[in-house]
């Protein structure tokens, strides 16, 4: 057998475990350390049977450690590094290869022996090893994924009489703070406070300032006569007193400091004072650094109330580097156009090019970039307040601190940017038609090439291209989105202030009945082709009987030649409109038309056409709401004046904001088009396994490569780590809808904090969107392609987008988590007459498949019923 003493250079963790490690680390600093030997762990493992570590089983391992017979010279050796060994008291310690690493501490897993004497020293070490086969340190290792180790080493360390005895924190464990240090102490020993029996002083050190915690020490746990512990009473006088002197504190916390700088990661003492000297009896790195938020660090609260519609579940690395990207200049842009100056754009270019963030694969609102970008612009509180409406957010952002101008400044600029503003007001109809012509006109260009004759750095350039006409032409919708925003607070305020109606959705009504909203086109499209295909009896059997890729295939060959071309118009107008239309990664149905031809398919066997679906609930609720105003107003022209030319502006906007989006869904589709034909380029050549393998690269990665600027020269390699990652975050729980971060955004943080979420009291509520009262049972609904009918259940999901219609028709009623009165949910499920709630906090947590419930479209309410039809409790 073999041991080492704390004089032996180069030693490694491989022989001697973590805690050993670290005491060599201790001394090679040139802190006070107790003395010490270390049997490595080869002396154990060098007597297990390779047969027995081949097949380990555990009680055969044991029996062989128990007849171990450890040799009197051997210990005399030992003994024979410490003077007057045989009057002294030990410590004896495991010290693991895995033990009090940065990931694992095996805390409290293995054991340790204290005031052992000279006498009982084999058989303290031999209990040891039979530590690092125990029940609880095998399950530890299995939840842990750690493999099992057929050695450990034991460390004989002198005791030291302590007077005091204590742990000291390199961080602050409890907020996270790195620049503060925590030290707790005891008087005795540092057993009572590492089980918790004992009250122990706390100090909390930063910037050179002590915050003393102290408590009442009633008892301290000494050395005993004979060896061994107790427990005795501590004197009045002392109960009370700092157990701890500063200037021990401050030496204490310049240890740490040294520590930190030895080893590169904040450390968690123990130790021991004696004779005013301060014995460092171990260290180890703090474990649960990836768990302990940096509350110092800068304050971010992520959102995706709303843009969870545009960009539901995970979302593809180039989608995101896209997105961010043309988030970054429309919104430069619009500072521009709100009167913010060129100077302080480009002060806060991190701020613009941080709007959005991913996190497990989701996109989130970035609100502290957005509350920035609102502070730099003229009149800022008006403007969040009617942010958070037409974004939907549930919470504001309050900035710590923002820019402020001199109010003369601040005046003058307002001042000049109303006139701009108002200019803009004026000129935006023209603008509007300006930008879907010059819009048409480029994607019309861009549709009519043939990709598949590109070569790969051609289809890049083409890219280029269409980026910078796609990002430099977008003023018309940036407007419109502004001036929607405000309008529709207007409306609200106006609502409110003339005291018209109690009911808190009217603004809603008012706006509904728009036939000018390109929303629904596509629903009415979609009903004329399964109606045509209806009154055909050959096309009708043959859409009940096949699938839809035999279907689209027998029409290419020629059959049905006017309903292949109703198809065709359809796909030409709205082939991007389809569930995840905005993620680059969608198949669209300009790419794959039998998907279409699926949702005509499901239309025309439920016998859903333009007949069965017909509904005059939106003009019936516009009309009611408009007559209430007009009754409220009808003794105040000045008012009704107002008022109409409001609702007149916001009616406008908002349509005008709905139409122009679906031309960013088009813009996208281009793009989408390009990617998808450079993906095949690349499979063609090698250079990626799958084309679809495309979109697990970050939009700048493609670039580089053909470029010849990527820091990867394998591909594969770099696709098969991202494919790994986002396949994980597919099967993980949804992260929270608002999650507060510090500091860096991916380490401690929790994504599922409940911090922000609101508690839910009673029934359910949202904002109702279409009236009907319904009673059935709920199907919770997470891809609208898992299911073909809901046969008249009511429709839950988290929200929803334009390739959910296929679903509507067969649903009773539809309840969404996510979205406001302008989501796509509530203006399609108003021109089809179904009842709908949107906006329902807690909704997927509260409800399952099977629940029976009422729920009110008028009102928002949800009732959770009993199986007897009774409500809960």
């Amino acid at each position: 057998m073999i041991y080492y003493t704390s004089d032996k250079e180069d030693i490694s963790t491989g022989s001697i475990g973590g805690k050993a490690f670290n005491l060599f680390r201790l001394k090679k600093i040139g802190l006070p350390v107790p003395n010490w030997v270390v049997i490595p762990q080869t002396v154990l493992q060098d007597i297990i049977p390779e047969e027995l570590k081949k097949n380990p089983i555990r009680e055969d391992i044991l029996e062989l450690v128990r007849k171990i017979e450890i040799q009197q010279s051997f210990l005399d050796e030992i003994l024979s590094n410490f003077q007057n060994s045989s009057d002294k008291f030990y410590a004896v310690r495991s010290s693991a290869i895995d033990e009090d690493s940065a990931e694992f501490s095996f805390a409290g897993q293995f054991e340790t022996y204290l005031y052992v004497n000279s006498n009982d020293l084999a058989e303290s070490i031999r209990k040891i090893w039979l530590s690092a086969f125990s029940e609880r340190v095998m399950t530890y290792r299995d939840k842990n994924g750690l493999k099992q180790q057929f050695g450990i080493a034991v460390i004989v360390q002198e005791m030291i009489n302590a007077e005091v005895a204590g742990v000291g924190f390199g961080i602050n464990p409890t907020s996270g703070d790195r620049e503060t240090k925590v030290i707790s102490s005891v008087y005795g020993l540092g057993e009572g406070l590492v089980s918790g029996e004992l009250n122990a002083d706390t100090y909390i050190l930063k910037d050179g300032k002590i915050d003393s915690q102290l408590t009442d020490k009633s008892h301290a746990f000494v050395q005993s006569e004979g060896g061994g512990i107790e427990k005795i009473e501590i004197e009045d006088s002392k109960r009370k007193e700092s157990s701890l002197s500063n200037e021990q504190l401050q030496k204490i916390a310049v240890i740490l400091d040294e520590l930190l700088e030895a080893t590169g990661k904040p450390q968690d003492i123990e130790f021991a004072v004696a004779k005013d000297v301060i014995y460092i009896l171990q260290t180890r790195p703090i474990t649960s650094l990836d768990k302990v938020v940096d509350k110092e660090g800068e304050y971010i609260l992520w959102d995706n109330s709303n843009i969870i519609e545009s960009y539901p579940g995970v979302t593809t690395p180039l989608t995101f580097s896209f997105i961010i990207k043309v988030y970054e200049a429309v919104y430069i842009q619009l500072a521009g156009i709100l009167g913010v100056s060129d100077e302080m754009i480009e002060e806060n270019a991190n701020t613009f090019a941080n709007t959005l963030g991913l996190l497990y694969g989701r996109v989130y609102y970035n609100l502290l970039s957005w509350y920035k970008m609102l502070a730099m612009v003229p009149g800022y509180s008006l403007n969040a307040e009617y942010m958070e409406t037409m974004m939907g957010v549930k919470e504001r952002f309050e900035l710590k601190e923002t820019k402020q101008l001199s109010k003369t400044t601040a005046y003058y600029r307002l001042t000049i940017n109303i006139f701009k503003m108002l200019k803009s007001l004026v000129l935006l109809p023209r603008e509007r038609r300006r930008f879907t012509t010059d819009l048409n006109q480029t994607i019309a260009k861009y549709k009519a090439i043939d990709y598949s004759k590109q070569r790969t750095d051609e289809l890049m350039y083409l890219y280029m291209e269409f980026e910078q006409t796609l990002l430099k032409k977008w003023r018309a919708p940036l407007v419109n989105d502004f001036f929607s925003m405000i309008y529709f607070g207007v409306l609200q305020k106006l609502i409110s202030k003339y005291k018209i109606s109690d009911h808190k959705n009217l603004h809603n009504d008012l706006l509904c009945g728009s036939n000018d909203i390109i929303s629904t086109e596509p629903i009415h499209a979609s009903l004329r082709i399964s109606t045509m295909i209806i009154e055909v009896d050959e096309a009708h059997q043959l859409f009940k009987d096949k699938d839809e890729k035999y279907i689209w295939n027998t029409l290419l060959e020629g059959s049905h030649p006017e309903i292949k071309k109703a198809i065709d118009d359809y796909i030409d107008k709205f082939g991007e409109r389809c569930v995840g239309e905005l993620k680059l990664e969608t198949v669209s149905y300009t790419q794959e038309p039998s998907l279409f031809v699926k949702i005509i398919k499901s239309y025309v066997v439920q016998g859903i056409t333009t007949g069965s679906t017909k509904s005059t609930i939106e003009q019936d609720l516009r009309s009611k709401a408009e007559r209430e105003v007009k009754n409220k107003l009808k003794f105040n022209p000045i008012k009704k004046l107002l008022f109409n030319y409001v609702l007149a502006k916001t009616r406008e906007l908002v349509s005008g904001r709905e139409n122009l989006r679906y031309e960013r869904t088009r813009a996208f589709g281009i793009v989408r088009e390009i990617f998808t034909h450079i993906g095949k380029k690349l499979y063609a050549e090698g250079v990626i396994e799958h084309p679809r393998d495309i979109f697990y690269l970050k939009l700048e990665e493609t670039i580089s490569y053909i470029q010849g600027t990527s820091v990867n020269a394998s591909l594969i390699r770099l696709i098969a780590l991202r494919k790994e990652e986002f396949d994980a975050f597919e099967k993980m729980d949804t992260p929270s809808e608002r999650i507060p971060t510090y500091g860096v955004v991916y380490h401690a943080n929790d994504f599922y904090s409940s911090t922000k979420v609101e508690t839910i009291e009673g029934d359910l509520e949202g904002i109702g969107c279409c009236p009907g009262q319904v009673k059935a049972r709920v199907r919770v609904v997470k891809d609208p392609n898992e299911i073909d009918s809901m046969n008249g259940d009511i429709l839950v999901t988290s929200s929803t987008d334009p390739g959910w219609v296929t679903l509507f028709p067969t649903a009773s009623a539809i309840i969404v988590e996510r979205g406001s009165l302008l989501s796509h949910s509530a203006i399609v499920s108003r021109e089809m007459g179904i009842p709908c709630i949107v906006g329902v906090t807690g909704l997927l947590k509260t409800l399952k498949t099977g629940d029976m419930v009422t729920m009110d479209g008028s009102t928002g309410v949800i009732k959770i019923l009993e199986e007897n039809g009774q409500e809960t409790a």
